[in-house]
């Protein structure tokens, strides 16, 4: 295998079901790029830890990392991302299989062009009921503005090495309360490629309502503050 060590990171919260996929879908996409997966699992209350262990044993390139106590998306991207220092590209993904890992290659690519520190999957697609699209979309049209970065900025995406130490250093030392919000602190370029979501195939999200909203005044708030 050839090209830059990739470094996958995904948390785990109720994803018993779609792990075995994730991962064997990822491995194709990333077949001839050196890769490792770390899994997250974030305190999950189903057999999410179970099955991550056993993806594990059968395959050394899978890596899990077991919180004992939920801290939440965002917070277990960052242990993941701290967990896997050894790689040149790092790239984040929700493990529901609404980011579809065959897109992951893409990101690497246009990242791999050098002009930019970090590759944003766009959000498009018919993922989610009109009204959360719709939520979801002025929050990140807002973020955008705050911030500079893209207004179609998601949680999965690529990045290099001075995009992943100002994420780390940015929720470990600021409380910054996103991944998205940490990129915005390296202060360097970023650009977005447009990536169609898929809809869950089993289960809910555990992002209820009042949740985004909570995270969302969170984030814009620390964005605002940021900025000053």
């Amino acid at each position: 295998m050839t090209g830059p060590r990739v470094a996958v990171v995904a948390p785990v919260y109720g994803n018993a079901a779609t792990l075995p996929a994730l991962a064997d879908r990822l491995a194709t996409a990333l077949a001839g790029r050196p890769w490792r997966l770390r899994l997250v699992i974030d305190a999950s209350p189903d057999d999410s830890l179970a099955v991550a262990r056993a993806l594990a044993a059968a395959d050394p390139r899978i890596a899990v990392t077991a919180l004992a106590v939920n801290v939440g998306q965002h917070a277990a991207l960052a242990r993941g991302l701290d967990a896997e220092p050894d790689a040149d590209v790092w790239v984040c993904l929700d493990a529901d299989l609404q980011d579809p890992p065959e897109s992951v290659p893409s990101l690497l690519d246009r990242l791999a062009d050098g002009d930019v520190g970090a590759v944003f999957a766009g959000r498009r697609g018919s993922y989610e009921s009109p009204v959360r699209r719709l939520t979801g979309t002025l929050h990140r049209q807002l973020a955008a503005r705050l911030t500079g970065l893209p207004p179609d900025a998601g949680a999965f995406l690529a990045m290099d090495g001075r995009v992943r130490a100002a994420v780390l250093a940015a929720m470990a030392d600021e409380a910054a309360p996103s991944v998205v919000l940490g990129v915005a602190r390296a202060r360097v370029p970023v650009t977005s490629l447009p990536v169609a979501r898929d809809r869950r195939p089993v289960g809910r999200s555990a992002w209820t309502g009042r949740a985004r909203l909570a995270q969302s005044v969170r984030s814009l708030g620390w964005a605002l503050r940021a900025r000053g």
